[in-house]
């Protein structure tokens, strides 16, 4: 009980320290992904959707400072479902606008080479990606990240808003949402297109900047 009491004061510590998540700005005009994504789908995903998980986040973490601050242990359990889904939605959608740009460039020279290396091609890279993600049964996101383990490139999904180095161990580069709030107002119910033209948009200045950290090259 010692144990479990001293860890709960130091996550209060460190939620106490810890400033209030806010919405990050969107680094380019809401219309100008055009017309890949339209205005009218951005506007409501980013300050609809997007602030909704930031605001729900920072109450579930207020009340976990309460739980920890009154030695509630039931309380703090419960709140984790809270703290994954909004936690990761904020993570999820901080990570998505900065994968996008209408100006996103080509893969740097070592992206590229591991793109190669773990895909066979780019070419490949995209097919298999879109594939993944369009198979995904309900919400969730489609992930390239990268395995510090393996040191290689690998895809995976992810379902609801789990956040994939939370819940994989993979370090995000790029992900495609595929919650129907992502694109439904423009695509309807195809959205094997939406994640084709996403491509179009794909910030691969943004990638290549996270793939460089990732793997330390």
């Amino acid at each position: 009980m010692f144990g479990l009491s001293k860890g709960i004061t130091s996550l209060s510590r460190t939620a106490i320290r810890r400033n209030a998540h806010t919405l990050p700005d969107l680094p380019y005009a809401i219309n100008a992904l055009e017309p890949v994504i339209c205005g009218e789908i951005m506007e409501l995903h980013h300050k609809k959707h997007h602030n909704a998980y930031v605001t729900n986040l920072n109450a579930a973490e207020t009340q976990l400072k309460e739980a920890v601050s009154k030695n509630d242990i039931s309380k703090v359990i419960a709140l984790q479902p809270a703290l994954k889904f909004n936690g990761g939605g904020h993570i999820n959608h901080s990570i998505f606008w900065c994968n996008l740009s209408p100006n996103g460039g080509q893969p740097s020279q070592e992206l590229s080479t591991a793109i190669c290396e773990a895909f066979g091609s780019f070419d490949n890279l995209l097919t298999q990606m879109q594939a993944m993600t369009n198979a995904i049964q309900g919400s969730g996101w489609g992930w390239l990240g990268y395995n510090s383990a393996t040191k290689r490139l690998q895809l995976a999904t992810c379902a609801n808003q789990d956040p994939l180095q939370a819940t994989t161990g993979l370090i995000p580069l790029f992900g495609i949402d595929v919650w129907e709030h992502a694109y439904y107002l423009q695509y309807k119910n195809v959205r094997p297109e939406y994640t084709k033209k996403i491509f179009d948009i794909a910030n691969w200045n943004d990638i290549s900047e996270r793939f460089k950290k990732a793997a330390g090259c």
